[in-house]
């Protein structure tokens, strides 16, 4: 007889039950259904035993088509293969009669033959089927077979059966098979399969399924996904024209309802509610260019007597009027409109793909591509929610609780501003540090507080950021003693129940669940969806993490993550520090930037000082290999060595030291330089980054072992630590890392650079070369966190790779702020010598003497105040302090102030004076357990040369010179340059951070000037960039901040009589002025440093407060010293 499956021939047992459908056809269609139903059967056990499923036999064929989900079959495979099952049940139970249904389902039965050939058929991969022919099945009709099957019902049977376990035999033969191969064989058969597979489907989806007409299309592959939905679908019997109407108490897809003179292909009723107009197409048609059809039937739609008009749920007393500009007055009388075609949501092909929907009440909505259709419940609270009345809400929602800063303030009024204008995709740019997950936190109370979302998502990639937004959201009050937790419920083990309000979850979760459970959540399970540290997916080098280590590569999981992202529907809002390319196809450019520099600029993070580069023979000459030579190669996998000749010369760079060269004495030498600046004693922590987790272990080794040589028994291992993906429990090593006292060295690659916040980091080490920007920026931002018990004010960069100077053209967070470190003693010494010179007409060395005397007075600070800290557990430090104050007639704690006071010739007198102060200062430092004198390495000709990096010339003062010039060339451009020169008191905070942004981008900036001024004068230089400028640009000299503010004060108290209250106040602010560094000071500012306190300044003060502060600023910037 004439077939249509005549090419699944070479698979007898599923060709000879399609068989039994097509014989059956003409004279008896409920059977042929059952027996469509048999072959779907038989075509999915044949499709598990090929994906290595191990399933029960008497397992249904629903929770078989569930396994097979979650081997990644594509939906409109599943839905073909749902449709038999459904319609062969139908067949069993209530009995089929139209043959043209039995038509759609043979074509089912004919497409998943075509597809299981092209994927598992030899040789059959471009296999090529002649065109589907409903005549066939007509031909059967006299066909002398059919009689021996409608006459004999006995032999029919014996026949099936033997059918069913000959399927069985085959099913077992390829099971043994298949177990039986080797591992090699097993990897490649997998990987054909899973590319064929996908290859199958690609053409299947380009060519035979555009053969289904209209009807088909609904009946294959619209009604599945909306009954996967939650409706009631069947636009074979469920039809208006049937008698099927709206009924209380159920989610009704009534197909074929008439809408004016038309027929709408489906009205979706919740209850007697009309929510929906869907348009249902063809596969080949472009299904987004038909949702004005939808719209169409939406505004030619009746609302009958015993209907609900959508419009009063939303309370309201009209419909919605369309575009009136358009001269086109008519109303929509039903909400929501979609367009289908059945083809599943491509990116790549949006107009012809996916569910397109509108809401039609705002003229300003836009259509977007959905994967699916929304719930009945998630559209009945669409309809409900009036948006512009939450939008409303939002505006008017005050701050006050959340004590959020200023700069998060503006990020959350970004993202509300652009989401009121109908933005969906949003991207905040952060730097790290800035406290993006407290923004956050800020962001989905007053989300959730004014109803302007029901359910948000919060995504991470790791799930120690999971663990670490938790943290922040129960440990952060959003109304008085209330936290987000509180508050709100949260989804408890990743179950999202119908009160649930906020879910944390990590992308690989997600993954698991929407594309490999079998049970996918509603795409309106959330309406916005939060994605935090939103630049992962960067592939140019990265290891990758913990749970991206269930993909096959970074290209894969940026894939995942971005369809993760794509499957709800829901509004986007992405964090990042770092924003990459890819950031900015998903979310668009950033709403709102807050710059690492701005961030130092306005004190909220540190700097950095000047990376210091450790240049080596190695990692400056690269290593060589001569042609000839005996090579050992090294397998990572076992560990084994392999000796083999190399047939050409091979140089390596530094780029490939710890991945494809492996070298022991780079590494040995590195460590032997980090000893000197490392110590496994103190608070202080650092970050190691390493090429690899081998690499990683190689370092761990070596410090141990020189710590051990340098501090015998008292040096604990655990000290140092390596914390990547392959360590034992990484996540709880980061949780010492970030809440102990050990480890205070960690080893990574990867896993520590992003998110992770340890504001007690101060050193970083780079041991690895990196190319991606946005890798190094994270790896930078690690310590760029303040942490006051340390009293951190920059961190340092050890760099053995050059990968500073590698970056130095793309990175985004060049240092701020440069330091040097010079023994007390050799400071005083100096200060001895030249303060001998009274009344020095040089003025250069009068500013050489006072920056001398300033660090001099900081270093004594720090010593001081670390002994008087101890001094309050430590019995002999208290009784040593006390002496000293006697000796000294200063307390200890306030000395420094006491030198700062006196002068350079009063210091110069003292130090005289009291000739065994640095025998003290020794000895207090001695005492202090955290501190330990450094080793110098004095390995010969491996280290080179240990410097800092300027960026702009190679020494300090070449960078002095170059600043001077800038400022004295551009003084006449710069309206800010002239005000700072000529009027300081009239330089406001905006144009502060201004000229500052501005210098920065040209090279200057406050800590490379302060690290330069120091190198050149042998000290420790604080001072501002007002300072640094008239300095440049009129000789003034760097006089400690701190005598500026009090000559400030004092001149301020001479001009005026003040009250003993406003003397307070002045003293207070005084001493925030210091404290801060405020180079300019005004209400904001004061509002700042005071906050609920302002009130009580402007009591005192009254309407003299501006004045006040003009000359209290005026007066910062006189000529002294």
């Amino acid at each position: 007889m004439e077939t249509n499956f005549s090419f699944l021939q070479a698979f007898p047992t599923l060709f000879k039950q399609v068989q039994f459908a097509e014989r059956y056809f003409s004279e008896d269609p409920n059977t042929s259904m059952y027996k469509l139903r048999q072959f779907g059967e038989f075509l999915a056990k044949q499709i598990a035993v090929r994906f290595r499923l191990a399933l029960p036999e008497n397992i249904t064929q629903n929770d078989r088509l569930k396994a097979l989900k979650e081997c990644r079959l594509d939906r409109d495979i599943l839905s073909m293969f749902h449709f038999l099952k459904n319609a062969g049940n139908e067949a069993v139970h209530e009995g089929i009669e139209d043959n043209q249904k039995v038509i759609t389902a043979m074509i089912a039965a004919w497409q998943l033959s075509i597809w299981f050939v092209r994927t598992f058929g030899d040789n059959m991969a471009n296999f090529e089927p002649v065109p589907f022919c409903p005549d066939y099945l007509q031909a059967v009709r006299n066909n002398e077979n059919l009689a021996k099957y409608t006459e004999n019902p006995t032999a029919s049977q014996q026949e099936e059966q033997q059918l069913v376990e000959a399927n069985q035999a085959e099913i077992q033969a390829i099971s043994t098979a298949l177990s039986n191969q080797s591992e090699e064989e097993k990897q490649a058969f997998d990987v054909a399969r899973e590319k064929r597979a996908a290859q199958a489907f690609e053409r299947l989806k380009n060519y035979e399924l555009r053969l289904l007409d209209e009807k088909q299309t609904r009946l294959l592959m619209i009604d599945p996904m909306l009954r996967e939905a939650g409706w009631e679908a069947d636009s074979e019997n469920l039809d208006y024209r049937k008698g099927v109407r709206p009924e209380k108490g159920r989610y009704l897809a009534i197909a074929e309802y008439p809408v004016g003179k038309d027929r709408a292909d489906y009205v979706l009723f919740c209850g007697l509610v009309p929510v929906a107009i869907v348009e249902a197409k063809k596969a080949n048609v472009n299904v987004a260019g038909k949702v004005a059809q939808a719209e169409r039937y939406a505004k030619q739609f009746e609302i009958t007597e015993n209907l609900t008009a959508p419009w009063v749920l939303a309370k309201r007393t009209v419909a919605w009027a369309s575009d009136e500009s358009a001269n086109d007055c008519l109303h929509f009388y039903v909400p929501f409109v979609y367009s289908c075609n059945g083809k599943p949501y491509l990116k790549q092909q949006l107009e012809l793909s996916g569910t397109w929907f509108r809401d039609v009440r705002q003229p300003s909505n836009l259509k977007r591509a959905l994967q699916q259709f929304h719930t009945p419940d998630v559209l009945l609270e669409m309809l409900k929610k009036d948006e512009e009345q939450a939008t409303q809400k939002l505006e008017n929602e005050p701050f006050d609780f959340l004590g959020l800063r200023p700069y998060q303030e503006k990020a959350i009024q970004a993202v509300e501003q652009n989401l009121s204008e109908g933005k969906r995709e949003m991207l905040l740019a952060m730097a790290t540090g800035t406290g993006k997950t407290r923004t956050i936190t800020g962001l989905i109370h007053r989300f959730l507080k004014t109803d302007r979302f029901r359910r948000i998502l919060f995504l991470v990639d790791r799930t120690a950021l999971a663990e670490q937004a938790e943290d922040t959201f129960g440990g952060m009050n959003v109304e008085p003693n209330q936290t987000l937790n509180t508050l709100y419920n949260f989804a408890v083990n990743g179950v999202v129940e119908p009160e649930t309000k906020v879910k944390v979850a990590t992308v690989q979760s997600l993954v698991k669940q929407i594309f490999y459970s079998g049970e996918a959540p509603a795409i309106d399970q959330f309406d916005c969806i939060i994605v935090d540290e939103a630049h992962r997916g960067y592939t140019l080098d990265q290891e990758m993490t913990d749970g991206e280590l269930e993909f096959q590569d970074n290209e894969q999981y940026l894939s995942t993550y971005r369809r993760v992202l794509d499957y709800f529907d829901a509004v986007k809002i992405g964090l990042t520090a770092t924003p990459a390319l890819h950031t900015k196809e998903i979310f668009g450019e950033p709403v709102f930037v807050y710059s690492y520099k701005e961030a130092v600029i306005d004190d909220y993070l540190v700097d950095h000082e000047p990376p210091i580069e450790i240049k080596t023979k190695l990692n400056q000459d690269g290593i060589h290999f001569e042609r000839g030579e005996q090579l050992e190669f090294i397998d990572t996998g076992t560990g084994e060595v392999v000796l083999s000749e190399l047939a050409d010369e091979q140089n390596f760079d530094v780029e490939s030291f710890n991945r494809t060269v492996l070298n022991d004495s780079f590494n040995q030498v590195v460590c032997e330089v980090l000893l000197d600046y490392l110590d496994p004693f103190g608070s202080e922590k650092t970050l190691i980054f390493c090429a690899t987790d081998l690499h990683a272990d190689k370092i761990k080794g070596i410090l141990d072992t020189l710590f051990k040589q340098k501090y015998g028994d008292e040096y604990n291992t655990n000290a140092v630590a390596k914390i990547t993906g392959q360590a034992d429990k990484p996540n709880t090593l980061i949780k010492y890392f970030k809440n102990e006292r050990y480890p205070n060295i960690a080893i990574t690659v990867d896993l520590l650079s992003t998110g992770i916040d340890v504001s007690e980091i101060c050193n970083l080490v780079f041991l690895r070369r990196v190319k991606s920007r946005v890798l190094y920026e994270q790896m930078k931002g690690r310590a760029t966190r303040k942490c006051e018990a340390l009293g951190k004010t920059v961190f340092h960069i050890y760099d053995s790779v050059g990968l500073c100077r590698a970056m130095a053209s793309v990175d985004t967070m060049k240092p701020i702020v440069k330091n040097v470190h010079q023994p007390i003693s050799q400071l005083v010494e100096e200060l001895q010598a030249v303060g001998k010179i009274e009344n020095n007409a040089n003025p250069l060395a009068n500013e050489h003497q006072q920056a001398l005397l300033e660090q001099i007075s900081q270093k004594i600070m720090r010593l001081l105040r670390k002994a008087d800290k101890m001094a309050e557990k430590s019995p002999q430090m208290k009784e040593n302090l006390a002496i000293l104050e006697q000796e000294w007639g200063v307390k200890p704690n306030l000395l420094h102030k006491h030198l700062l006071k006196i002068g350079v010739q009063g210091a110069v007198q003292f130090f005289e004076k009291h000739r065994n102060i640095l025998t003290e200062f020794n000895r207090l430092q001695a005492m202090l357990p955290s501190e330990r004198m450094p080793v110098i390495s004095t390995h010969e000709d491996e280290v080179r040369e240990i410097t800092p990096i300027y960026g702009k010339g190679e020494s300090a003062d070449d960078y002095l010179q170059e600043f001077m010039a800038y400022i004295q060339q551009h003084s006449n451009d710069s309206v800010a340059i002239q005000v700072i020169i000529n009027r300081p008191r009239n330089l406001t905070r905006q144009q502060l951070k201004e000229i500052e942004l501005a210098l920065d981008a040209q090279g200057f900036s406050k800590a490379k000037l302060n690290k330069a001024m120091g190198q050149k004068t042998n000290s420790q230089i604080t001072a501002g960039i007002v300072a640094h400028i008239r300095r440049a640009a009129i000789g003034d000299s760097l006089v400690p901040f701190e005598q500026r503010v009090d000559h400030a004060i004092e001149k301020l108290c001479q001009a005026h009589s003040f009250k003993p209250n406003q003397q307070k106040w002045l003293e207070r602010i005084a001493k925030q002025l210091k404290q801060n560094h405020d180079e300019i000071l005004d209400r904001s500012r004061l509002t700042e440093l005071f906050q609920g306190q302002f009130s009580g300044i402007r009591a005192e003060f009254g309407e003299t407060l501006d004045e006040l502060l003009a000359e209290l600023n005026e007066g910062l910037w006189d000529k002294i010293g």
